[in-house]
């Protein structure tokens, strides 16, 4: 049975990062990936993510992403190309709306810069924007998008190229923690490690009984509409953006790497399951949830459909994250699910996982993140 130092399960935004991490300290480290490296199976792909300052969903994460920011930029210099884009963002919505009172709350405690703008200085100002009356908009300048596939790549390219070793299409079925060393199995293979990290995104109730129930794919669709006026939409005068209307919660990007304006919508139509039997085909359905926000914020964006693409979010109760220790066997590290919001962190929780494989400790505050805030899920005392 070959051994190794750590194992990362699941060579995604999360699994890449903390494979590289790994390996640049010097550890004889294995990453196994089920699909091929850089599938579309899973969470990351659809070539980009939101990253943003003004976190809406908890003010805790801002030092995270802080760091995670500095690790970005880090990365494009190793792996000599641009992951980091940075278009400035927006949170709109109702003033006295989640969204908004959000991003004011994690600007204020964390001193970033911002403006709120009315729904009217908004449209003067990024002419793709046609907010409804009453809307505000916080607007930040750091927000972006980080180019999520090649960021994938470029992270297990850096890994491979300290040593690391990585094996697609293996499918793990096992994990056997004992007397401080853990064995993987896998349907071609069992090896052995020190720890293991498992980052097995949609499928890591699969793996850790624990989050059965806790950790619950969702089908999500992304699309891309051709706008009637493309000068509006472009990464120069189109922030990001998460937008929560009467129609639900969408998010917005520039035109980049595919020529049209793209959009999302949270929960898109609450479609959960497991990870194997939730449809990645998307429909005419699909299509016209996400011309609803279209019609609703960014007329000018409603012209022909150019792409769809289905992704899986894995949703937490709370929808925050977890990054914990297994309750029990320590030399297993737990880093999923991410709820939909975490690829923009895959850098910085990379660098904590392996903190938590090397050290069992990190300097980044996880408290927000443990899995023993479920019933259930604690050690045992």
């Amino acid at each position: 049975m070959k051994s190794f130092d750590a194992i990362v399960i699941g060579v995604g935004g999360m699994g890449s990062a903390a494979l590289w991490h790994l390996a640049r300290r010097g550890r004889k480290v294995l990453g196994i990936e089920r699909f091929d490296l850089g599938h579309a199976m899973g969470s990351s792909h659809g070539l980009n993510r939101i990253i943003r300052l003004a976190y809406f969903e908890h003010p805790d994460y801002v030092p995270l992403l802080r760091r995670a920011y500095a690790l970005w930029r880090e990365t494009e210099s190793l792996a000599g190309e641009q992951l980091l884009f940075v278009t400035g963002g927006i949170d709109g919505g109702a003033e006295d709306s989640r969204v908004v009172q959000g991003s004011l709350r994690a600007c204020r405690e964390h001193d970033l810069p911002h403006e709120v703008l009315t729904a009217a200085e908004t449209a003067r100002r990024f002419p793709g924007y046609r907010l409804p009356d009453g809307y505000a908009a916080v607007y930040q300048p750091d927000a972006g998008f980080v180019a999520s596939e090649r960021a994938i790549l470029a992270h297990a390219s850096l890994a491979v190229a300290k040593g690391a070793e990585i094996h697609g299409r293996e499918r793990v079925v096992a994990i056997e923690p004992g007397q401080g060393r853990v064995v993987v199995v896998t349907d071609r293979d069992r090896y052995e490690a020190g720890t293991v990290i498992a980052s097995a995104g949609a499928w890591i109730a699969d793996l850790v009984p624990a989050l059965q129930g806790r950790a619950v794919p969702e089908r999500q669709v992304l699309g891309w509409f051709l706008p009637r006026d493309p000068a509006h939409f472009t990464p120069a005068v189109f922030p990001v953006s998460n937008i929560l209307t009467e129609f639900g919660h969408f998010y917005q990007f520039p035109t980049w790497g595919i020529p049209g304006f793209k959009i999302g919508l949270y929960n898109h139509l609450r479609q959960h399951g497991h990870a194997d039997s939730l449809s990645r085909e998307p429909t005419p359905e699909d299509e016209e949830v996400l011309r609803r926000g279209i019609r609703h914020m960014f007329p000018d964006a409603d012209g022909p459909i150019l792409r769809l693409a289905a992704c899986l979010f894995t949703n937490t109760p709370d929808e925050h994250f977890v990054i914990d220790t297994l309750p029990g066997a320590p030399e297993v590290v737990v880093a999923s699910p991410c709820s939909g919001h975490g690829f923009k962190f895959a850098s910085v929780i990379g660098e904590t996982l392996a903190d938590l494989a090397t050290e069992g400790r990190t300097r980044h505050d996880l408290s927000l993140f443990a899995m023993g805030r479920f019933p259930g899920t604690a050690a045992a005392p």
